[in-house]
């Protein structure tokens, strides 16, 4: 497992340097690395890995986020101002309104059933 986690570190940044020498983003040779190397590619992984594959997407989202969220700049989104917060927060809210008010009605999803449902779940398998 060790020598598959030093070929997608080493190499996935090794592509973001070349990538970012031609100017695409670092993000897009890393990406392509990955699929590279994984099981339905080249299958460079061991076998062990892909257990922890959900794990290891959330630490990559993780870190994504947190550098995308460092690298705003407040002084650029307040030149932008109102509709950058606008084009954030009205699309989330649709969304949330949308899952309350609207699903329930459309798809039958009750929000109860399905806390109790995924509760329920969560003691069985502990």
């Amino acid at each position: 497992m060790l020598l598959s986690l030093a070929i997608i570190f080493l190499v996935g940044l090794s592509a973001a340097a070349i990538f970012e020498r031609i100017g695409l983003p670092r993000i897009i040779g890393m990406l392509g690395v990955g699929i590279a190397v994984s099981p339905y590619v080249l299958d460079l992984l061991d076998p062990s890995i892909l257990g922890i594959s959900s794990e290891l997407r959330q630490i990559a989202l993780i870190i994504i986020l947190v550098k995308a969220g460092l690298s705003l700049n407040l002084s650029d989104l307040k030149k932008v101002g109102r509709p950058a917060v606008m084009m954030s927060f009205v699309p989330a809210c649709c969304e949330i309104g949308g899952y309350v008010l609207i699903a329930p009605l459309l798809l039958g999803v009750n929000h109860n059933e399905n806390k109790a449902g995924r509760k329920k779940r969560l003691v069985e398998t502990w």
